[in-house]
């Protein structure tokens, strides 16, 4: 069921302290974490405690919690000083657009330059 938290979900047992992260900020909505393959400087994922699989399920649900993600990605992007040079937030939404984790998730990236178009 959406926002129930799955079983076999990596992202659902970081959230619950099964399985260990570089935490950097949690909120009682949210939690951020270093991704384990920084593809930039600063490279923190941001996600809800409650279990969506892509951003478009979590938006038609939960539009404030959708509201504390992106809040989030601002508060990361300050605390690691990016928010001044710039950052990307990145949505990837389905194995075709390199989705592996199926809870939806925001990556920050920054801290050095990202062209356009990405990949």
């Amino acid at each position: 069921m959406a926002g129930e938290p799955q079983a076999d979900c990596l992202f659902c047992k970081i959230t619950a302290g099964e399985v260990p992260a570089t935490v950097v900020r949690e909120t009682a909505t949210t939690i951020a974490f270093r991704d384990i393959n920084p593809q930039a400087p600063t490279h923190v994922l941001v996600i809800p405690k409650a279990h969506y699989p892509d951003a478009g399920s979590l938006a038609a649900a939960d539009p404030q919690l959708v509201a504390d993600m992106l809040r989030e990605t601002a508060e990361v992007a300050a605390e690691d000083k990016i928010d001044a040079t710039g950052y990307r937030v990145v949505f990837n939404t389905g194995a075709g657009a390199g989705q592996t984790v199926f809870h939806v998730h925001a990556h920050v990236l920054g801290g050095r330059g990202l062209n356009w178009p990405p990949g």
